[in-house]
């Protein structure tokens, strides 16, 4: 917990300096691969993903350290031949749960979120599963056990092959020559997260593209068909808990109102977007069919309440690094509370982009959660006196101004939802 908190101290100002960068430059192309909403709804994903991990919010039902002691049937002594195995047995076994997650209809669930933003830019890449609650796919790290790789040696890459998955969601670099046939580039990725029918469920590799080619899965981008991105039942929110479980929802109700028991079972296990003949009949769901005519989602705002909402992130963002570089003083009770804190924020901030009256009542509770917080914490919040002098007041300061701002927008200038075209680059 502890260490993990300790390298999203510097991986998460590093992933925001990139995509500042990358703003920086679509302004000089005069290209817009960047909304604000769009931007913050994915930082806000990244929150909620990122808090979820540090707390260990996770149930593993097999650990690779359990699969290491009993199947290890090799110890090599070379250290470089240990972390090369490492890094392409963790690049096998994701293609795979890539896949997997984008095939059967349960796993999809924990994948959505991704794939949600009808943009594609870096802040994209940080658009993390909040609802991947069981560690399910333990099992394809079986080869890196047989072949005696520690778990402390897969603990230093694993964070290595994640982080090296972000850099090519940008729209902003072309085709790479010759590295277009060793490792995933922002090309392959682009065809990955698209709509379109020839793109669909392409291109599953996260370093290596070899695993594509291997397994019939590869497609290049091609220059008459520009990629469109989101998801073909479009989600139509920006709050990333909303996008989390909309399938499972989905699937929940198909369960339910089917009048076949073999589909009350069986739909959690059929390609994705499956479902039952009587249900899909009686209850119609409304999929992508002409890509280039799809209007994206959008909410119109005043230039006050992008100020608010940024400052809004700004200061979340703040409040979740100072509860990571404070991880060891505080109790594991008040951890998860604190990180209870940062879900509702996300909630209450991304609810009101939508113009929702989820907004100001998320407001509500977290006010009433942090002053909480307070009161049971020896009146301040988590020692941040220490740190800053009337830090506390600050805070409370901040619940109490963002709750009554919150409520002013809801009524009196709220955003509202207006698509726009689609932009095919």
């Amino acid at each position: 917990m502890e260490g993990y908190a300790a390298v999203m101290n510097y991986a998460i100002p590093f992933f925001l300096i990139l995509i500042a960068i990358e703003y920086g430059v679509s302004r000089y192309r005069h290209r817009e691969v960047n909304r604000l909403f769009d931007t913050v709804s994915s930082l806000s994903s990244g929150i909620t993903n990122v808090v979820k991990d540090v707390l260990g919010l996770v149930v593993i039902i097999v650990s690779y350290d359990w699969l290491y002691r009993h199947l290890a049937l090799i110890h090599p002594k070379s250290e470089w031949m240990l972390y090369v195995l490492a890094f392409v047995g963790l690049d096998f076994a994701g293609y795979w749960i890539h896949r997997w997650s984008h095939e059967i209809n349960l796993f999809w669930n924990r994948h959505i979120i991704h794939h949600s933003s009808e943009e594609f830019n870096l802040a994209c890449a940080l658009r993390q599963s909040v609802s991947e609650i069981f560690a399910l796919f333990t099992f394809m790290f079986i080869p890196m056990a047989l072949l005696g790789v520690p778990p402390e040696v897969v603990g230093v890459v694993a964070p290595l092959q994640l982080f090296a998955q972000f850099w090519y969601h940008t729209q902003l670099i072309g085709h790479m020559g010759f590295l277009e046939h060793i490792i995933v580039t922002p090309s392959h990725h682009r065809v990955h997260h698209s709509i379109n029918p020839r793109y669909m469920d392409k291109n599953y590799s996260q370093v290596f593209i070899i695993w594509d080619k291997l397994f019939g899965t590869f497609q290049e981008e091609l220059a008459d068909e520009p990629p469109v991105y989101g998801v073909t039942r479009a989600v139509r929110t920006w709050n990333p808990w909303l996008i989390n479980f909309q399938h499972m929802w989905l699937m929940v109700k198909d369960a339910w109102r089917t009048g076949s028991v073999i589909d009350k079972l069986r739909i959690w296990f059929m390609p994705t977007g499956w479902r039952p003949t009587d249900v899909a009949e009686k209850y119609p769901v409304m999929y992508t069919s002409d890509v280039y005519h799809r209007p994206r989602y959008h909410t119109e705002a005043s230039g006050l309440f992008k100020v608010y909402i940024s400052f809004q992130l700004i200061v979340t963002l703040a409040l979740m690094m100072f509860m990571f570089n404070n991880i060891s003083s505080i109790t594991p009770t008040y951890l998860i509370l604190y990180g209870v804190f940062i879900f509702v924020s996300v909630f209450a901030n991304t609810s009101l982009m939508d113009g929702s009256l989820l907004g100001p009542v998320a407001e509500g509770v977290r006010l009433c959660l942090g002053l909480w917080l307070i009161v049971s914490g020896d009146g301040t919040w988590f020692g941040i006196d220490s740190l800053l002098p009337g830090g506390t007041i600050v805070v409370t300061s901040y619940l109490l101004v963002s709750a009554a701002m919150a409520t002013w927008f809801y009524l009196a200038d709220r955003p509202v939802e207006k698509d726009i075209l689609p932009d095919l680059g």
